[in-house]
């Protein structure tokens, strides 16, 4: 629980997911965490009890796990449990993770401390629309909480708003990722015969990797083409299996879950973004740092985050992403000027550094003193 005084004179944190596997939400706080190094207490909660994301928390970080028995799909049944934690913690800050974890703003009601609740994206059930029944719960619950609210897209703002969030306590904090030349970028990219496709993503559902698989198997004849998947998840099997049935076992590695996906994106020459739903991928932020061209579907953010004329861009379609994959393999000449562009643009507008300082603000119970964007 929370560290005696002796220990540490450092804020407390207490993080609420509803699992601590890598994901944008995890790799997020991550990033944070790490660069903030000792000067936090973080007490993380897992409900899921999963915790494979520990493995990249630096060892200068001051952490804690919470293990806490938890109700699945019980609805608000676990309200009670999770107060007592909190009533035990008394952390100065307490940071929920998205839907998953939404329940201890019911728990924190009243409040024992004072409350964040981080909104990254959505799941399978809601790529077409929010759900009502979870936008009445946020709207209830996040309010009576009087938790604020912080996002990383301009298009979750707006459906911030429609939780009746005040802009008192709601804030947009763009992702941010380290400039190039902190990255290893290969100035051979583009250069050979053959193609490097790639992604970074859990294989799961809303992040359809089956699409981009058939997209690779559409443009194969025509292209040397060498697919990179970095990320693990429970579709793996059927996505290897899928790959099997196309043809492509010879062209496709299924590299799995990594510390340092930045290694591999190192060997991409085209970054590929095949989800039905996203915000603002930390993954695709790191393949523009490092110049790197990217087809994606226009979901969430994503149109926004690339600069006009440097991309290829299509529906959540299989068919139509098919052919945006050739369209950016027909573009090859193009590809240099693009990453100029795209590193350009994540320097301008999607700074680690503005980023950490803003997390330090809501870190610090000042979130109102981080800019309105």
């Amino acid at each position: 629980m929370r560290p005696a005084a002796s220990a540490t004179n450092s804020r407390v944190l207490l993080h609420a997911f509803s699992s601590f596997t890598l994901g944008g939400a995890q790799a997020r706080f991550l990033q944070l965490v790490n660069a903030f190094g000792p000067r936090y207490r973080h007490l993380i909660v897992a409900m899921d009890d999963q915790w494979e994301a520990a493995e990249r928390l630096s060892a200068a970080v001051h952490w804690d796990q919470l293990r806490v028995p938890v109700v699945r799909g019980g609805g608000l049944d676990n309200r009670s449990a999770f107060r007592r934690v909190l009533a035990d913690a008394r952390p100065d800050l307490v940071i929920s993770y998205n839907w998953g974890a939404v329940e201890w703003a019911a728990a924190n009601c009243p409040s024992i401390s004072p409350h964040v609740h981080v909104e990254d994206g959505f799941g399978p059930a809601e790529t077409q629309s929010e759900l009502p029944r979870r936008v009445w719960a946020r709207r209830v619950l996040l309010n009576a909480a009087r938790a604020q609210v912080v996002v990383p897209s301009r298009r979750l703002r707006q459906h911030a708003r429609g939780w009746w969030i005040p802009p008192s306590r709601l804030r947009y904090i763009p992702n941010g990722v380290p400039r190039a030349e902190r990255l290893a970028a290969d100035p051979r990219r583009g250069t050979s015969a053959a193609i490097t496709v790639g992604t970074v993503a859990g294989l799961r559902p809303e992040k359809n990797v089956g699409r981009l698989l058939k997209a690779v198997a559409a443009v194969n004849r025509q292209h040397d083409i060498r697919l990179l998947i970095v990320g693990d998840g429970p579709q793996r099997p059927e996505l290897e299996a899928l790959t099997a049935q196309l043809g492509l076992s010879d062209r496709v590695t299924f590299v799995g879950y990594v510390t340092n996906p930045a290694e591999y994106l190192a060997r991409m020459d085209v970054f590929a973004l095949s989800s039905d739903t996203e915000q603002q991928p930390i993954s695709m932020l790191e393949a523009m740092a490092l110049g790197i061209p990217v087809v994606a579907t226009a979901v969430g953010d994503v149109q926004n985050m690339l600069p006009a004329g440097a991309g290829v861009l299509s529906r959540p379609d299989d068919q139509a992403f098919a052919l945006a994959l050739a369209d950016m393999l027909a573009k090859r000449d193009e590809w240099p000027a693009w990453g100029q562009r795209l590193a350009l643009k994540v320097a301008q507008e999607f700074s680690f550094d503005r980023m950490l300082q803003n997390w330090g603000l809501v870190f610090d119970g000042r979130l109102r003193d981080v800019p309105a964007l």
